[in-house]
């Protein structure tokens, strides 16, 4: 697919879809009996699943031999972030209601936001680092190694979500058995060093 322009604003399209339902469902208040905690939840679980979607691009190329895959991988760990960020706001906002000296207390004492923090903040570097100007600027090698961190941070926000969840562990553990199955797939790829330009299943001779 050499054109991917059209397939990119189908990706921005539908990547905004689940911040309008949001929205829609908060505005007709059918976010149910506590829309802090719906709005939360959702803008959580949503950068959790645009994480794994940015992690998924490169086990496809991988398998597939699809190499233009990687040309969504930006804009799916830049909807990551965006859904973190929200998910952030969400706290400073409607928990701390913008009282900034508050948080470092309530970090401390509530481990689960300290981990969540983490993860976003990992995220930072790779956000503002993503653009062409900034490969460069970097280097290939440097930028490569730098979002490795997306690793961390996926691992971070899904143990995040591990120790918010107190009776249902069905969602966490589903995270993170993805997560476990796409760095498993790295660990596999790199020990058989298949190289990344060819399909990982083609027998070649």
């Amino acid at each position: 697919m050499k054109n991917t322009r059209f397939a990119k604003l189908l990706l921005l399209i539908n990547g905004l879809v689940p911040l309008g339902l949001l929205l829609w469902d908060v505005w007709r208040k059918q976010a149910g009996a506590n829309p802090l905690e719906y709005a939360t939840h959702t803008t959580g679980i949503l950068t959790l699943v645009f994480l794994l979607l940015t992690l998924t691009v490169s086990p496809l190329r991988r398998i597939t031999g699809l190499n233009w895959l990687v040309k969504f991988r930006r804009m799916l760990g830049l909807f990551a972030f965006f859904y973190g960020f929200l998910h952030l706001m969400t706290y400073v906002a409607f928990d701390r209601f913008f009282r900034l000296t508050t948080i470092p207390r309530d970090v401390a004492n509530r481990r689960f936001i300290a981990v969540g923090m983490a993860a976003f903040f990992l995220m930072l570097p790779l956000a503002v680092t993503s653009t062409n100007r900034m490969i460069k600027r970097l280097g290939g090698k440097t930028w490569a190694w730098l979002h490795r961190l997306v690793y961390v941070s996926a691992i971070l926000g899904v143990a995040h979500f591990f120790m918010l969840v107190k009776s249902d562990w069905r969602q966490p553990l589903t995270f993170a058995f993805v997560l476990a199955v796409l760095l498993g797939f790295r660990l596999f790829a790199k020990y058989y060093s298949v190289p990344a330009q060819q399909p990982l299943f083609t027998k070649t001779d």
